[in-house]
């Protein structure tokens, strides 16, 4: 019988040089979720901050976990800093809610549309989230035209 969670604590790493960051996951990817690549995961840091994503390879010897500037900010740590994770797999389908005033512009360009489906979660997931953070109507109307002209020139993401 497989654990329904995982808990363990973990050094919050650096990126390269970027400002990302991430956790090694300590167990055995393969062993426990008979995966090799992503695995869709819910966690919870310091049994305060909420986080939806995945577990992922990368170039790294074991599964890594990213963690936000978002969460970081929220946990109030950084690169060095020690945060305790506890996670399990997520099996709920991933479903990004497209507002209203959205719908719109997709079904005016429905070849942007399609793209937009066949993206990742969080790549729509970050689109959407780009248009409702507009703080002026403007901004919002000029970020679903610069979104439509993303997705059909390739752009995957923000």
């Amino acid at each position: 019988m497989t654990q329904d969670y995982f808990s363990f604590e973990a050094v919050i790493l650096q990126n390269g040089t970027m400002n990302a960051a991430f956790v090694e996951f300590p167990f055995s990817v393969p062993e426990i979720f008979g995966k090799k690549g992503h695995v869709k995961i819910k966690a919870v840091f310091d049994g305060k901050v909420e986080y939806r994503g995945s577990l992922a390879k990368m170039n790294f010897d074991c599964h890594i976990l990213g963690l936000t500037q978002e969460a970081r900010k929220k946990l109030g740590k950084s690169f060095g800093d020690t945060v305790s994770v506890k996670l399990w797999e997520d099996k709920e389908e991933r479903i990004v809610t497209i507002p209203d005033d959205v719908k719109i512009v997709f079904n005016e360009n429905t070849d942007a549309k399609e793209l937009f489906d066949a993206m990742s979660y969080t790549h729509r997931k970050e689109y959407i989230r780009w248009i409702e953070e507009a703080k002026k109507p403007e901004t919002r109307e000029n970020r679903k035209v610069k979104m439509i002209e993303m997705i059909l020139a390739g752009k995957k993401g923000i």
